[in-house]
């Protein structure tokens, strides 16, 4: 590697092992949570638009939401173990087996892209019908949806590992700005293609996809293009050979994230089955609530992420004490964030509730009352689910990924899905919803008490 682009990265690399614990952290993480703040907006335009076209429409893409998250469990599990190896071996300025690592990582990924895309594709009616048993009011519109997005399924193999790319290395500021790109795209062409405006059909919730798909694959080309034009020196490309140890790491640490993924994903879609079981005003509600759930929650993503590339790189560099000090801080910031942005979701509730709602429509008082019950059970746990995503940041970023698994899958198994069905038996969807709630509880405390204790806190590369 020449001195220009061992100085590129030696520039975020000193400022991440050196700078205060807190501008670090807010320095990575807040063009992230800026991102996610407009991709809420999308998200809330989105419904809005499907709201007008039909109040039960906007409940479609978190219909397919789960399922979709299914397929791409093999993605994340990829993302989160490359990007351990990734930015330990820059922290430890070991530049060439970072290059090894990014040319295996981003052909196996975009092999499994296409074949689970395709997989997707043909399973989806079965997966809508037998497993989450959507309702019959909106099942062609989640049919139709889902059709669409298996082409964005395929296409976020390949483009996760250009993000993965530049956040190991410490840039996280692209990445927000292109996603922020792609999420206005989004935002922009929902109404056009939802309702029919201009030059285009009126096509629903097929729409709403088209805009998806258009938007994201034109900020992944951004994206593609820019890695390859500004950090060329790293000489990325597909390669056949794939040696032991990076095997022996996406086993080792992805294996974990797969499973607790596959597992997260398989207990959403029986969750939304013990959800479509109270008729479609509770599904539209899931829908709504989530919506105003994002609002919350917006600051923990960008946070949680800058986490994992502070711990990653500080390990590879020895920084163990710094390490920790990182692992401490994001509990702190990320804390004290989600319970503000909780309260004030909570305070604005009613305003953006009735804002998918139609008073002509015959089932909006059922949706709304379902919403409020959800809300009072999600949005004062969400603290506690910020403190366990930031476990599961720093078992990405140190390696140590087993942990945070066992404690995602008692959160959302034997809590969601096993109590959620008891309650449910007794006391109808608000059991569900009392559910949810007790499992953000229960995995914030847990995931706090690992992270203080610190027994993650060693490296996973192999020094020569």
């Amino acid at each position: 590697m020449n001195r220009a682009s061992d100085s590129l990265i030696s520039v975020y690399r000193d400022r991440i092992l050196h700078d205060s614990i807190y501008k670090v952290l807010i320095w990575l993480g807040l063009p992230v949570v800026l991102v996610q703040l407009v991709n809420v907006s999308y998200n809330i335009a989105d419904a809005f638009w499907l709201s007008r076209y039909s109040t039960v429409a906007l409940a479609a893409p978190r219909q397919v939401w789960p399922t979709l998250m299914f397929f791409q469990a093999l993605a994340m599990a990829l993302g989160a173990a490359n990007q351990s190896l990734i930015s330990q071996y820059i922290g430890a300025k070991m530049y060439d087996e970072a290059t090894k690592v990014i040319k295996q990582y981003l052909t196996i990924s975009t092999s499994f892209g296409a074949i689970l895309g395709i997989s997707y594709y043909l399973l989806r009616p079965i997966l809508f019908s037998s497993i989450t048993a959507v309702p019959q009011e909106i099942y062609n519109d989640v049919l139709g949806y889902s059709s669409i997005i298996s082409i964005d399924l395929t296409l976020s193999y390949f483009g996760l590992c250009f993000t993965t790319i530049l956040q190991s290395i410490g840039d996280t500021k692209r990445p927000a700005i292109i996603n922020g790109i792609s999420a206005i795209i989004n935002i922009v062409l929902d109404p056009l293609m939802i309702l029919g405006i201009g030059p285009f059909p009126r096509m629903g919730v097929i729409g709403a996809a088209i805009a998806t798909v258009i938007a994201r694959t034109s900020g992944g080309a951004i994206l593609v293009y820019i890695v390859l034009k500004k950090f060329s020196f790293l000489k990325i490309s597909f390669t056949s050979n794939i040696d032991a140890f990076w095997i022996k790491s996406m086993i080792r640490v992805g294996l974990p994230i797969l499973l607790m993924n596959t597992l997260n994903s398989t207990a959403f879609m029986f969750q939304l089955r013990l959800i479509n079981i109270f008729g479609v005003a509770a599904s539209t509600a899931w829908g709504i609530g989530f919506t105003i759930i994002d609002i919350a929650d917006a600051m923990m993503w960008g946070l949680t992420q800058a986490t994992a590339i502070v711990i990653g790189q500080c390990l590879g560099a020895q920084e163990i004490n710094r390490a920790k000090l990182a692992a401490k801080a994001s509990n702190t910031i990320v804390g004290l964030s989600l319970m503000a942005g909780s309260i004030l979701a909570y305070m604005i509730r009613d305003n953006i509730i009735s804002l998918f709602l139609s008073n002509d429509d015959p089932l909006s008082t059922s949706i709304y009352i379902e919403t409020e019950r959800f809300l009072m059970w999600a949005l004062g746990t969400l603290p506690f689910f910020g403190l366990f995503f930031v476990g599961m940041s720093v078992g990405r970023g140190s390696g140590h990924t087993l942990y945070p698994t066992i404690i995602g899958i008692v959160r959302l198994w034997i809590i969601r899905i096993g109590l959620g069905f008891l309650l449910s038996s007794y006391i109808g969807s608000i059991g569900v919803w009392m559910a949810f709630g007790l499992s953000n509880i229960f995995s914030g405390i847990a995931s706090l008490i690992w992270v203080n204790r610190g027994g993650w806190a060693k490296p996973i590369i192999k020094r020569h």
